[in-house]
């Protein structure tokens, strides 16, 4: 007789949607499925937990990101656990869903490093049907990183080690998805007290060359939080 204590497999995976900027639009990474279920359908980067491997989910994300992407974000947060009958054809399952963020040029350096890595960007205005319950994984992933946007530190990781007002600004702009004052937005970020000048380094023309900012090391690795929202 079946013990339903024991004889019940479940499935457990963890799933990553990956944010990006490129082209002055939010972008998330996608790839085709390269088996059933789902079969050539986009899909948000996932696999199996691995038991043996995987000393815990964090773990197993990092994995499949380094598998799937061929990249280590600067910031990575366990999103929401989804599980239920339903989600995957194959059974009762799990996903312990992250959301990770990270400069555009780390993917493209990552893609033109091993090509056969096979993801794409795909603006986050124009994701098409994925598989399994992923638009879902998607949507709650993007209301969390515009909700942190609005009173932290978070876009700050999806711009390079360095970069100018203009460009934090509008990266702020894009995530949010509203406009934001420039002079409010220069006094909260110093309200922050989270970036410092790059001594001598400014990019630009000879007349007006802007200069160039990057987060304070004791707060790069950690969000930093505003008293209010910025919009």
């Amino acid at each position: 007789m079946p013990n339903p204590e024991t004889d019940w497999t479940i499935i457990v995976t963890v799933d990553v949607v990956l944010f990006a900027l490129h082209d002055k639009q939010l972008h998330v990474v996608l790839s085709r499925r390269p088996n059933e279920p789902f079969a050539g359908q986009w899909a948000l980067p996932g696999g199996y937990v691995h038991q043996q491997e995987d000393t815990d989910s964090l773990a197993a994300a990092l994995r499949v990101l380094r598998t799937k992407t061929g990249i280590a974000p600067p910031y990575l947060e366990q999103l929401y656990s989804f599980a239920d009958g339903a989600r995957d054809p194959r059974g009762w399952s799990v996903s312990l869903s992250y959301f990770a963020l990270v400069d555009h040029a780390v993917l493209a350096n990552a893609q033109t490093a091993a090509p056969g890595l096979g993801f794409d960007l795909v603006d986050v205005n124009a994701v098409p049907r994925l598989s399994f319950d992923h638009n879902r994984i998607f949507e709650t992933a993007l209301k969390r990183l515009r909700d942190k946007s609005a009173y932290s530190t978070l876009p700050c990781y999806l711009l390079p080690e360095q970069f100018t007002f203009a460009q934090v600004h509008e990266t702020y702009e894009h995530v949010m998805g509203v406009a934001l004052d420039k002079s409010a937005f220069r006094r909260k970020l110093t309200e922050m007290d989270v970036l410092e000048e790059c001594k001598g380094q400014r990019v630009g023309g000879a007349h007006r060359p802007a200069q160039l900012f990057k987060v304070k090391a004791d707060v790069a690795n950690r969000l930093r939080l505003l008293e209010r929202p910025l919009a």
